[in-house]
């Protein structure tokens, strides 16, 4: 799949989808960030924005990207329509091709799995770069595939979190690995379908 071919797929799938007026953020997110202080936050790959909307309410000022122009539109009509513009800024990256700019505080990438290429360990260590010191960056992967999954193929394999890190191959005097875990719980789909699935979390601090 081609870059083209790419940002074609996640349109297509944003745009078949109805515009989502209240996107819940990812449970692994307030989990994690509900008690830390505001900051700068970068969320790579927003989708609906339920995370950037999250962390805009509790404080935080959040770089927001996606592949696709149609998530990155909705999202900016979503933060000036709920009075969160000052605090989001939505912009369209190829993850493959540009890393957003800045220091952040926090770093989020949710699922951040594709059908199209992706150096994602390249991605994740230029984000680990990215952080300030004492800044985190959560990584949370699919460990299991939910009935309303768009990827459906019964041979993929999910790489562990500490798979996850060891590609990252980060410096351990310089970073370090906070959690590394397989997590379940119980996730609702579309329609309010619910079942358990498996979430693979990372946590990594920077620490000097």
């Amino acid at each position: 799949m081609s870059t083209t071919d790419a940002v074609a797929f996640w349109d297509e799938v944003h745009a078949a989808r109805t515009p989502a007026t209240d996107p819940k953020p990812n449970a692994r997110l307030t989990e994690v960030v509900a008690d830390l202080p505001p900051g700068d936050a970068l969320d790579l790959g927003c989708g609906d924005g339920g995370d950037a909307l999250w962390l805009a309410r509790r404080g935080w000022r959040v770089t927001a990207v996606d592949i696709s122009a149609v998530a990155v539109e909705r999202l900016a009509d979503l933060a000036r329509s709920t009075g969160l513009a000052e605090r989001i800024s939505p912009a369209r990256h190829d993850l493959q091709e540009s890393f957003p700019r800045g220091r952040f505080d926090l770093i989020c990438a949710h699922y951040l799995q594709t059908p199209a290429p992706l150096d994602r360990a390249s991605v994740l260590r230029s984000a680990a770069h990215a952080l300030r010191l004492h800044g985190r960056l959560l990584v949370v992967d699919h460990g299991s595939t939910a009935p309303w999954s768009w990827n459906q193929d019964p041979d993929v394999r999910y790489p562990s979190a500490q798979e996850v890190a060891e590609g990252i191959d980060l410096d351990l005097t310089t970073w370090v690995i906070e959690r590394a875990e397989a997590a379940r719980r119980i996730a609702t789909g579309p329609g309010g379908r619910t079942a358990e699935v498996v979430d693979h979390v990372l946590l990594i601090r920077r620490t000097a």
